[in-house]
């Protein structure tokens, strides 16, 4: 891998615009973003949030209609060829007359300098079927086929676009077990994902997408604070529960209080101030506090954006 001290990825007030039937359609809306070397980031969005376009401009296959996308200090297509980036994206690019391990050896001959064959079939976890067809390959091994090539030119940055669809539970868990190793290794990972999970467990940092833009960017623990707060789950005297709780709702910042039973659930920004008041003033017992859902966030904070048409 190289060193530099450029960003891995910035995108400066960048925008992609489609034509369309009823006019132009803006997939892309003004996003600003920035990667740092040794970053590993999950862009998370719905459909038609302008995840794939993004990530098509960072790997030069579309131009941005405006603003400017550097990669690692140069122009996306500049980077690719010096083989600082590589790429798994959902569909294309195998030819499936071919066996597994000729179609690696065969896209290794095209670099002047690529990692070693076999290590890249090891770490692709491709050796038990080097000699299957391609054709003959399930969805997930197409995947991880795809992997091993992205890996070949040894890049420091990978672009992943729902790299895990087609794989079974098993192949997810271990395709992800690899993507842990490179990332320790110091290779920078951006990947869109629809497994909410997936980013949760993985990601160091997750961007949302939503109607073309940067609606939040954070540590995964930071977005669900900000999104959902926290609950606050407690147990109160029976004999008095529902008094407890209509002044849990006049409390400062309260959301929501849900109360099942004696047992009480407070959605609030401030989860100490509601802890405090129940452990100190409104006799709570058994308390715990919960950190919002990543699914809670995601929902919160995307649902209000508009959704544009993405285009490819």
């Amino acid at each position: 891998m190289h060193r530099t001290d450029a960003p891995a990825i910035r995108l400066r007030d960048v925008t992609r615009t489609f034509p369309s039937a009823d006019g132009t359609v803006r997939a892309v809306d003004g996003i600003d973003l920035t990667v740092g070397g040794g970053e590993v980031v999950a862009l998370l969005g719905p459909n038609g949030a302008g995840k794939t376009t993004t990530l098509d401009m960072v790997l030069g296959l579309v131009a941005p209609s405006s603003g400017s996308v550097m990669v690692y200090g140069a122009p996306p297509r500049e980077a690719v060829a010096a083989g600082r980036v590589s790429a798994v994206l959902q569909t294309g690019g195998l030819l499936r007359d071919l066996r597994v391990g000729e179609t690696v050896e065969l896209i290794a001959s095209m670099y002047a300098a690529p990692a070693p064959v076999a290590q890249v079939m090891a770490r692709a976890g491709l050796e038990g079927i080097a000699g299957r067809l391609v054709s003959r390959c399930s969805g997930g091994e197409q995947q991880r086929l795809r992997f091993a090539l992205a890996l070949l030119p040894d890049p420091d940055l990978l672009v992943l676009d729902e790299p895990t669809a087609g794989m079974d539970v098993t192949a997810r868990r271990d395709f992800w077990a690899t993507m842990h190793a490179e990332a320790e290794a110091g290779r920078t990972v951006v990947f869109a994902t629809h497994y909410l999970e997936e980013a949760d467990a993985f990601a160091d940092r997750i961007v949302l997408v939503a109607g073309g833009r940067v609606v939040a960017d954070g540590p995964t623990a930071q977005i669900r604070a900000h999104a959902t707060g926290r609950v606050v789950h407690a147990d109160l005297d029976p004999a008095t529960a529902a008094a407890t709780a209509a002044r849990l709702r006049a409390l400062p910042g309260v959301t929501q209080v849900d109360l099942d039973g004696s047992r009480v659930s407070v959605r609030a920004a401030d989860s100490d101030a509601v802890a405090l008041a129940l452990l100190t003033g409104l006799g709570g017992r058994g308390l715990e506090v919960v950190t919002g859902s990543l699914e809670d966030a995601f929902v919160h904070l995307t649902e209000q954006q508009p959704v544009l048409e993405e285009t490819r």
